[in-house]
Parts: structure tokens; sequence; C-alpha cells
């Protein structure tokens, strides 16, 4: 009976010795579809980790800051993937991350200097809209027009904290006429990028907060030149998407091989066709032909990191404001 007992107890430790170890990595909904970076990226890595990686997705990269908060150090994360250079000072806030270990020459438009959070695509935000619309050239002539948009919520989507970043460095004190003038054109607000694309698609609007390689997807993946980007003269907001590792992660090694991964050629070259971004590592086939007919700001945007808190709740609050009218 001992010897039975014993048995049994050897054979419990190794197969517990065994388990294939799981990393959990949080992100939007977006990056986990099947047409996403998501399953690639999946299956590239536990081909070298021998692990489980798991995705989880819920909404949008604003919606996962907020669920990290609610969570806190008991979340079953180890990597949050999908927040952006105006979530990254609140992200630091919760002390919730730890820094990388990371190693890369990143191809971003800025020096990235940041130990905690790794960089892994970025782009401009946009307009989108079809070729046969002859489109405004700034916020204020589509503020004048009789233009229907679609855009996402702030508080939930990073595409729609970018537009308030986009149109606060633009116009600094005169944000809250321009929203004044644009609370028309705005068919409704959606709380994640995928719903407001969908509705464009659908006809519901004219245009569509999105990206300047949204047009991209269509010319590549469908072979459809019928939509573009409209061109801005006061610029374009840059937004850089990261990911970062919790400090209270159970697999801090294995969290710091799928960062290290997320930069790797492998990689970064399934993020152009597949999360329609500019990869932050230029691949070493570089981006792919449809890519080159994209339009290009003449200027760039961004606020930097630490300025973004304040002059977030300012600029909600002008949102807010101009849309309750």
């Amino acid at each position: 009976m001992k010897y039975l007992t014993l048995a049994a107890g050897v054979l419990g430790a190794s197969a517990a010795w065994a388990e294939t170890p799981e990393l959990t990595v949080y992100t939007y909904d977006s990056f986990v579809t099947e047409w996403g970076p998501g399953p690639a990226i999946e299956e590239g890595f536990e081909a070298q980790c021998g692990c489980d990686l798991k995705f989880v997705g819920m909404g949008d990269g604003a919606a996962l800051l907020a669920r990290l908060k609610l969570e806190g150090a008991r979340s079953d994360a180890d990597i949050v993937l999908g927040l952006d250079t105006s979530l990254v000072a609140a992200a630091k806030e919760t002390e919730l991350f730890a820094p990388s270990e990371l190693q890369a020459e990143y191809d971003l438009p800025i020096a990235w200097e940041d130990k905690v959070f790794v960089p892994y695509d970025w782009g401009y935000f946009a307009f989108v809209h079809g070729t046969d619309l002859d489109a405004p050239a700034d916020f204020k002539a589509l503020a004048e027009s009789d233009l229907k948009i679609v855009i996402q919520d702030p508080r939930s989507s990073t595409p729609g904290l970018g537009l308030l970043m986009w149109v606060k460095a633009a116009y600094g004190d005169e944000a809250p006429e321009v929203w004044a003038g644009l609370a028309d054109n705005i068919v409704t607000v959606t709380k994640g990028w995928s719903e407001a694309y969908g509705l464009f698609l659908e006809g519901e609007a004219d245009m569509v907060l999105s990206y300047t390689t949204s047009p991209a997807y269509h010319l590549i993946a469908e072979e459809d030149d019928s939509k573009t980007a409209a061109l801005f003269d006061e610029g374009h907001y840059m937004q850089i998407e990261v990911a970062g590792k919790l400090a209270g992660s159970d697999q801090p090694e294995l969290a710091d091989q799928f960062l290290q991964y997320l930069v790797s050629n492998a990689a970064q070259s399934v993020l152009p066709t597949t999360n329609w971004m500019y990869p932050a590592v230029t691949p070493e086939g570089g981006l792919p032909e449809g890519f080159k007919g994209m339009i290009q700001p003449g200027k760039a945007l961004l606020v930097p990191n630490a300025d973004v808190p304040a002059l977030r709740e300012e600029a909600l609050n002008e949102w807010l404001t101009a849309l309750s009218r």
C-alpha cells in the first residue's frame, strides 16, 4: 500500500513537471480574428517555445487598460498587447508592468527609448473613403461639409483617443470649435475600430476613422482599389502600438521570449498584411507592393507620452461637450 501511494505521488509529480507552460496575452479583438495576425504569431511562437500561447481578445486598446486596472495584480495576463503611445503613461502609473529584456533595431519615425513597452507596429490615423468621393483636406473643411463619418469612442478605443489627440495637436485651443463643427457629421460612435469600419463598409457613412494603410487591405486582399484615405493639410496623428510584460507574470522568461519574437522577422513580416500597419522592424523582404501607393502625410503629429494624461481629460471634456449639444 505504501508502495502504491509512493508510485502515485511520483507519477503525479512527473505529470506536473511535464505540464506545458502557458503564456496568456491580452489583446484587442481584431488581433485574434482568423484574418488578424494572432493565429500566425501563435503558430510561429509555439513552434519554438514549447508552450501554449493563449490570446484573449477584449474590445479595443483602451478597453485593455481598463480591464487591467480592474484586475490589478490578480490578472491572469502575462503580456498586454495593443496599448499605444497615448496610453503608455497611464499604463506605467498602474505599476503593473515590468521592464523587458528586449534587443531590437527599430525602424520607427521617432527614436524609441522606453525600456518597459515594446513597439511592434505603427501607422497614421486617417479618414478612409471611397475614391469617388471629393474628400476634404482638413478637419474644418470636413465640419463644413455634409459628409457623414463614423468614429470610435476615446474611452474604449485607441483610434478614438488618437482622434482626440489629433484634433488637439493640430488645433490647440481651437479644438472645441472644431468638435462643435464636426458634431453633426458624426453618424455614430462605436466602442472599437472593427464595429466602425464594418458600418462604413455597409454604407452607413461616407468616411470612417481608420489608418492611412487601411486601403492596402482592400488592394492586396480583395484586389479592390476603390478605397483611399484623405490627406489632411494640418498633418496626421501617429500611433505606435506596444506590448508590455506584467510584473506579476508567473512566466517572466517566457514573456521576454514572446516580446523578442514579436519583433523578429517571422512576426514582423506577418503584420503588414494581417494588422495592416507598418512593422516596427522592416522585414527582410521589405513591405508588400500595395503599401507603396498609400498616402504619405506631409506632417507627423504626436503628443509626448508624458503630456497625454492631462491633455486627454481636457480633450475628452471638449469632445463630450460638443457631442451632447
